[in-house]
């Protein structure tokens, strides 16, 4: 950082009952009054280089003493002081934490070269952009002290003059950046790079007040040449800076306790943050657009900020982890641990993306249809997840599965562990909610290992179990019916196509498929009352008057 010092003389200020006065044999003729501070000073000394005090000294030079009020001279008595030091020829020390006030002090003062040769405001206007705006830190620091005096440095040209400055140097080469830089993230050693990386400027920029990173920001996409993923990592860092509970993963990380004027500290930052993401799909990561949404929810922002950040969540909701998915609740009226609130409206958001883009693609789109069964995935993975909470209740756990498309479910294996999980931690639950619960459940689309599981799982309802044991004899059929076929054709030749009623015949059980009988006695032995209604309903007799097996599957299906 850049100082400048002025003067030789060392500092004979001193404080006495809130009067600073000057050590010295010459009696005081002139007292400057600035809100609770009074200094007793002389005319010779601060007249002749303050064209202010010059004209307000003018009709009383005959006066033994003069006073004049200051109230109202920008950076207070400080920057005051700085000024009276100068014209005494006292030692000041100026850097960018202490120019501002005595820049916009001395231009209030009129110490001009009009006024005397060799003023101060000439000299900080030197320093100013020689020095200040030449440096980084300098230039940040600087626009962050604008901030106490903000009309007076935007009329002078303050704010303007070092956010190019640090604009400038956002967009030099990083091969080309030499000055000190702020890079203390994990995972980076300066010694593994020979540059400093792309995003090395994101640090030190978040020291800056919201509306002060804004305009950086605004300025820095203007010039067209800042890529979007850097400035999405810019507002990343911002967001990590100035709310203190983004990292946390628990409720715990939020304080019921904030004050209103924190919150309300928190809704600009977020109400501005989302304002500045590029509309660009991929410039923010999902875990930061979620985590954002749901702490969004907690500080109180407005609807139109939530509706975009869940709009802008559902772009890319098949870029997230299951880490990213489990976001605390925070509703006073919820007492369960998600926020599967959050997480259905986000769904929704891309489902209602993705039934725009399957309805203009009237051909099949592999792409498409890839993204929706990651997503499924994705959701069958989070439905494990809540399941294990005690306080999850049952239609929110049931709306969270139904509301993923069938053409997204390739296999219901993942669907059946969360549920199976559900049932192991909610044992209390009725009959009914049972029921309710496995009606997503396509045993036909379970694989052979999970559906012998089911089979045999006493946490499942009976009309779940039945299905499986269906399905799960009538995969067998089909495949010793393949088989004999098979062998058929290359004995015979060319075969007769054989009608649908016989075809869909052989995928039942008959009274000579005694193998799949006995699977069944074995699965159900125990001569339970649970036992004797799944024999009743797989009774190969009774199955084979239900009708043809293409019949028999619908009503299965139409029953769950």
């Amino acid at each position: 950082m850049k100082f400048m010092k002025i003067g030789t003389k060392p500092d004979t200020f001193y404080t006495q009952e809130a009067s600073r006065f000057l050590i010295t044999d010459t009696p005081n003729d002139l007292v400057i009054r600035i809100n609770n501070t009074t200094y007793h000073l002389h005319r010779s000394f601060l007249v002749p280089k303050c064209g202010l005090l010059r004209r307000l000294c003018t009709d009383s030079e005959e006066s033994d003493s003069v006073t004049i009020e200051l109230n109202d001279v920008p950076g207070g008595a400080d920057a005051f002081e700085l000024c009276a030091k100068f014209c005494y020829g006292i030692t000041i020390n100026l850097s960018a934490h202490n120019l501002v006030s005595a820049l916009c002090a001395s231009k209030f003062l009129r110490m001009s070269d009009s006024v005397e040769k060799g003023n101060l405001l000439p000299k900080l206007e030197s320093f100013f952009h020689s020095c200040v705006l030449q440096g980084w830190k300098d230039s940040i620091v600087t626009l962050q002290s604008t901030a106490k005096l903000p009309e007076w440095c935007e009329n002078l040209g303050i704010i303007r003059k070092c956010i190019d400055s640090i604009v400038e140097k956002i967009l030099t080469p990083t091969s080309e950046v030499s000055w000190s830089h702020t890079y203390t993230r994990p995972g980076y050693e300066k010694k593994q790079h020979h540059s400093a990386p792309r995003d090395w400027w994101t640090e030190d920029i978040s020291d800056l007040d919201l509306d002060l990173f804004r305009c950086v920001i605004t300025a820095a996409r203007s010039s067209f040449t800042l890529p979007p993923q850097l400035i999405g990592e810019a507002l990343h860092v911002y967001t990590c800076r100035w709310l203190p509970f983004f990292k946390s993963n628990s409720s715990s990380g939020f304080s019921v306790k904030e004050n209103e004027a924190a919150l309300e500290r928190y809704r600009r930052v977020v109400n501005t943050v989302v304002n500045m993401i590029p509309a660009d799909k991929g410039s923010v990561s999902e875990g930061f657009l979620l985590r954002l949404v749901s702490i969004a929810s907690y500080v109180g922002a407005s609807l139109t900020t939530k509706t975009e950040l869940i709009r802008k969540a559902g772009l890319q909701l098949e870029e997230a982890t299951l880490a990213d998915l489990l976001l605390p609740s925070h509703s006073s009226s919820q007492v369960h641990r998600y926020d599967t609130d959050l997480v259905a409206a986000v769904l929704e958001s891309f489902l209602v993306l993705w039934r725009r883009q399957s309805s203009a693609h009237l051909s099949s789109n592999s792409q498409l249809l890839h993204s929706i069964r990651k997503v499924a995935k994705l959701i069958d993975s989070y439905l494990q997840a809540v399941a294990q909470d005690v306080h999850m209740p049952v239609p929110k756990f049931v709306s969270l599965a139904d509301a993923v498309p069938d053409i997204a479910r390739e296999s219901h294996d993942r669907l059946y562990k969360a549920i199976n999980t559900y049932l192991k931690g909610h044992p209390e639950i009725t009959k009914e909610e049972k029921k309710r619960l496995c009606r997503s459940l396509d045993c036909q689309k379970l694989s052979p290992d999970v559906r012998a599981h089911a089979v045999k799982n006493e946490r499942m309802p009976l009309r779940t179990v039945v299905q499986a044991l269906f399905f799960d004899q009538e995969s067998s059929s089909k495949g010793a019916s393949s088989q004999s076929e098979s062998q058929d054709f290359v004995s015979r030749g060319k075969q007769t196509p054989m009608d649908e009623h016989s075809m869909m015949h052989k995928l039942h059980l008959g009274p000579a498929e005694t193998p799949s009988i006995g699977k069944a006695k074995n699965v159900l032995e125990g001569g339970s009352k649970r036992e004797e209604k799944i024999r009743s309903n797989t009774d190969p007799k009774k199955i084979e008057r239900k009708g043809t097996g293409s019949e028999h599957k619908h009503h299965i299906s139409r029953d769950r």
